[in-house]
């Protein structure tokens, strides 16, 4: 439990914006035409949009700076929530202290709420794991840097940002079967290790849980404005599951058009998630459009 204190430069809001970036953002790190006018927008309007990705914290550390992103993020799938230098001031009461525990810990400049368990935790859970299943497995951490930057598709520099984990271990199958990579993922879920694939890649986790992050974050939101914020995920399909199990209400942003978005809500409506296309012109200004007024 901790005592939080809310900084004055967090205005009051009626909404806290959780948008999923990875999709948004280029390997290189170039967002999508007009994304740059919709985050200047929502800062103006005072509105917190919480940045969810894959990518490490080191990673997003370009981006966020290009962006002026000060607000906080979620990385690594759910690893944990980062918050910046006096963001919310945050104490532990005393009973968490005489246990000895802490609920954050200090991940570089930032001040991180942990909801997976911190490296080496991944990587030792997956040498095990190969150990059990005999599957052989290739983590990206061991991999040379030419090697690293071919097989993620980036600059030897961005790749190197990506090997450098605080949660969660990225790796690749070496020859094995089908029938193995299915061996392999029933033990990973007996120990309820969380395993995802990412592309060509897997990723492997302990705990790592975005609706737990988004929970923790907005219940801090919620203490420091004296009010439910509602939350409002702006995703893409493969993170919609998630996201409404944590927000009030979900954008789908999709890359149909638009007669099939409106024959699939009249198949089956669902008032809580919204489909917008991606490809539309006025995206950007559909979803400042959803954002409820203060």
């Amino acid at each position: 439990m901790w005592h939080l204190y809310a900084e004055p430069r967090l205005r009051q809001t009626s909404s806290i914006i959780y948008l999923a970036v990875d999709d948004l953002l280029s390997p290189r790190g170039n967002f999508l035409p007009g994304f740059d006018e919709f985050s200047a927008a929502l800062d103006h309007a005072g509105i917190p949009c919480v940045w969810l990705s894959s990518r490490t914290r080191l990673q997003l550390d370009d981006p966020r700076r290009r962006m002026n992103h000060t607000h906080p993020f979620i990385a690594e799938d759910g690893g944990g929530v980062f918050l910046p230098e006096d963001y919310f001031h945050l104490r532990p009461q005393a009973s968490d202290a005489k246990r000895g525990k802490s609920a954050t810990v200090r991940l570089g400049r930032f001040t991180c709420l942990p909801v997976a368990e911190q490296q080496p935790a991944a990587e030792t859970a997956l040498e095990e794991l190969a150990a059990e299943t005999n599957v052989s497995v290739v983590p990206i951490r061991s991999l040379p840097p030419k090697e690293l930057a071919q097989n993620l598709g980036l600059a030897q520099t961005e790749a190197e940002l990506a090997r450098q984990r605080d949660f969660d271990e990225l790796f690749f199958f070496a020859g094995a079967t089908a029938e193995q990579m299915k061996q392999f993922e029933a033990a990973a879920y007996s120990k309820r290790i969380v395993l995802r694939p990412r592309g060509a890649l897997w990723s492997l986790a302990i705990g790592a849980s975005l609706p737990r992050c988004i929970q923790a974050l907005s219940k801090l939101y919620d203490r420091a404005l004296h009010a439910h914020a509602r939350t409002i995920g702006i995703t893409t399909a493969a993170d919609t599951p998630s996201l409404g199990s944590a927000c009030d209400r979900v954008v789908l942003l999709t890359r149909k058009n638009t007669a099939e978005m409106e024959a699939e809500t009249a198949a089956s409506p669902n008032r809580r998630v919204m489909e917008l296309a991606l490809n539309s012109p006025d995206v950007w200004q559909r979803l400042l459009e959803v954002v409820p007024a203060k």
